[in-house]
């Protein structure tokens, strides 16, 4: 491939389905990715959210290990702000245990969606830049006490990027994933991550990945219907304070269906010429080495069929790739 290639899945909810649909069509959609060729398949974590049953990355994860027999599995994110380094650094070295050479750990620090879940979460006021060297050291084992099991190889880390996060990344010479609103004028964070970078052991040079949603159909108009249950969704978590499960959209406001627009406009989406040119105008524009694809929609089928299309599209793409 010129540009590696991974699926984060959250663990969307459908209305009409239970959590536990959810659950097991991430496990399935892992095995397809694998079929498919992906280079690595993320879980998220989310904490109360009606419209995603993805909260627990490492439980999670140790599924999917025994799911599948090669794609790499990881975590974007862990919200370090949720938990202790420690316990973490034995989570994931755990799973490194269990599956050896299949593991990444992806770290953000996001806060909890609405203040009754940061209570719950006993969220930490803590410096995210001490906590992930902390992180590290329990990885590498150079902490004041040994974290157990410990790894064949440490497990590599990324850093789930906003401006600060970048810097944090660079300081310790760590990976960065980037997406959101940070996309649309990525060049000067970006360049600045790049210049202030230190190498470190696992990661002697700057590198980037991108995430956005990416769905592909025979259309265009086709490819922006999928767009719509989710823009739906993030409209309604923007104004009621409630983020849906998946379903077909309903009549929006004026406000309503700004944020829908947005949602649509972050996105990369249309028949495979449409959304080849634009992919490689955005790793243009980033010097990304590897996409991430946070794609979501209420047809399984089509999201299946859009997996699809993405890999053979990206495996045949001469789309220019630099770390």
């Amino acid at each position: 491939m010129d540009i590696g290639l991974s699926l984060l899945d959250r663990t969307r909810t459908r209305v009409g389905e239970t959590d536990a649909d959810a659950v097991a069509h991430t496990v399935e959609r892992a095995q397809r990715a694998e079929e498919l060729g992906f280079d690595r398949f993320w879980v998220a974590e989310h904490h109360g959210v009606p419209g995603v049953a993805g909260s627990a990355p490492a439980v999670l994860l140790a599924v999917l290990t025994g799911a599948t027999s090669r794609i790499r599995l990881g975590s974007a994110g862990v919200m370090l702000p949720h938990h202790q380094p420690l316990v973490v650094a034995e989570q994931f070295a755990t799973l490194a245990a269990v599956a050896p050479g299949r593991i990444d750990l992806g770290v953000g620090r996001s806060p909890g969606f609405t203040a009754p879940v940061r209570r719950a979460l006993r969220e930490r006021d803590t410096d995210f830049g001490a906590d992930l060297a902390e992180l590290r050291a329990h990885l590498e084992g150079t902490a004041e006490i040994t974290a157990h099991p410990r790894p064949a190889a440490a497990v590599p880390l990324f850093v789930l990027a906003t401006g600060h996060g970048l810097d944090v990344a660079a300081a310790l010479g760590l990976p960065v994933v980037v997406g959101g609103p940070l996309l649309r004028d990525p060049e000067e964070p970006l360049d600045r991550y790049r210049q202030a970078f230190r190498p470190s052991a696992q990661c002697p040079q700057p590198w980037v990945g991108i995430s956005l949603d990416v769905l592909v159909a025979d259309t265009d108009a086709a490819a922006r219907d999928l767009l719509l249950p989710e823009a739906w969704a993030m409209a309604q978590a923007r104004t009621t304070g409630t983020f849906p499960p998946l379903q077909p959209p309903r009549a929006m406001t004026a406000v309503q269906q700004r944020y829908a627009d947005q949602t649509v406009a972050g996105a990369v989406a249309g028949t495979p010429e449409r959304v080849a040119e634009e992919l490689a105008q955005l790793v243009g524009r980033t010097g990304a080495a590897e996409l991430v694809a946070s794609s979501s929609t209420l047809d399984r089928v089509a999201l299946a069929e859009s997996d699809a299309a993405l890999a053979a599209l990206v495996s045949r793409a001469a789309v220019p790739a630099r770390g």
